[in-house]
């Protein structure tokens, strides 16, 4: 297996969730593991677990 193949090992089934800031209210932002937004909650619990429903890992960035 290659270093390339090695690093997108399991790639889809990792997200982040990141803290933003809309109109000035905090919403808690979802993205797939190459960036792309895929969901936006208003809480950061709601976020985490809307990705667990999915059978999707969370990681938190900061």
């Amino acid at each position: 297996m290659s270093a390339k193949n090695l690093t997108l090992l399991g790639l889809q089934d990792v997200v982040y969730i990141k803290r933003v800031v809309i109109n000035d209210e905090v919403f808690w932002s979802i993205h797939s593991a190459d960036g792309t937004n895929i969901g936006i909650a208003p809480g950061r619990d709601l976020a985490f677990a809307a990705v667990s429903q999915n059978n999707l890992e969370p990681v938190s960035v900061h």
